[in-house]
């Protein structure tokens, strides 16, 4: 069984998880599928995670600072 999360670690603050705007802009700009709006809520589709190209695309659709790209393997974040 694969596991999830090896490389990369996505989190969003929870002043954003239940807006329904900012859940579809998340949806729409990952190439791979990391983000789903779920009935206007934020959701971190965790088996697609490592597959983040750091793109950054979520961090520019989302207000500053609340989505939250880690690298695991060496302790970055993507700002």
């Amino acid at each position: 069984m694969p596991q999830d999360k090896v490389f990369i670690d996505v989190e969003v603050d929870a002043s954003i998880a239940n807006d329904a705007t900012v859940a579809a802009k998340l949806e729409e700009v990952c190439p791979v599928d990391i983000f789903k709006n779920a009935d206007g809520h934020v959701e971190i589709v965790d088996a697609n995670v490592d597959e983040c190209v750091l793109c950054k695309l979520c961090l520019e659709a989302a207000p500053t600072g609340t989505v939250h790209v880690r690298k695991l393997y060496d302790g970055t974040e993507l700002s």
